[in-house]
């Protein structure tokens, strides 16, 4: 690693489908909140800036992530639209910036460092994949060589895409000097109308730059929507 490391941690879900008031993020594995798991395998990096991304209400993730900086996601309107709400605060950081999911806090320093080499290699996006045993929901990187050339949601994909099974955890690490105007040009002509951040790959593409996948286990890639999942997890942590 040769180069400075940021992360921005997307962390403004709520808890709803597990139930429970506490936002999603601070549901604990093994006793610790999800998201404090994150933070504390970035320290071993160690990663120079953490952002977290937060809701409006959501003091209660402030407060767990404190003393590193936060900033508010005032509307819902998609992944792509969460990592631009940490422009002011990272638009000059001249480095690997990491973008992860905060309900996914199993995910190794191994796995970040590999994306952060492929960074530093002359990738300005990288996709952390991964291989489970029923790919069936999920986006499926298309690859060539080394290169990934796009990402494509289930919903999406042909035959011949479909039977790949090399999926999208949803973990992506980016050229700093890149990031912003990669999102900047990601749109919302979707049926949802938001921004998804898996979007970055085509406009990267279009910009001439590089793109790239890391292979991770599904273990270390797993996240949690669900008390069933949340249980999942444990079983997981309690494996490493």
């Amino acid at each position: 690693m040769k180069n400075k490391v940021a992360a921005i941690i997307l962390g403004a879900g709520k808890g709803t489908r597990m139930k429970s008031d506490k936002p999603k993020v601070l549901m604990p594995v093994c006793g610790k909140a999800m998201i404090n798991h994150i933070i504390d395998t970035l320290k071993t990096i160690p990663a120079d800036d953490i952002v977290t991304v937060i809701s409006p209400d959501g003091d209660a993730v402030k407060q767990a992530v404190a003393p590193y900086k936060t900033c508010v996601q005032s509307e819902q309107l998609g992944t792509g639209h969460a990592v631009n709400c940490a422009r002011d605060l990272l638009k000059d950081f001249d480095g690997t910036i990491m973008v992860i999911f905060g309900d996914t806090p199993l995910i190794s320093k191994k796995t970040f460092l590999n994306s952060i080499n492929k960074v530093e290699d002359g990738y300005a996006v990288v996709v952390l994949g991964f291989r489970p045993a029923d790919p069936a929901r999920y986006g499926r990187l298309v690859m060539k060589g080394d290169e990934l050339e796009r990402i494509v949601e289930f919903k999406d994909a042909d035959d011949e895409q479909k039977a790949i099974n090399f999926c999208n955890s949803g973990f992506m690490a980016f050229d700093g000097r890149y990031l912003f105007e990669i999102l900047s040009k990601i749109g919302n002509k979707n049926a949802a109308g938001e921004f998804y951040l898996t979007d970055a790959v085509e406009v990267a593409k279009q910009m001439g730059l590089k793109c790239t996948a890391v292979e991770g286990d599904a273990e270390e890639v797993a996240s949690a929507n669900t008390l069933e999942e949340l249980a999942l997890l444990e079983q997981y942590y309690g494996k490493k």
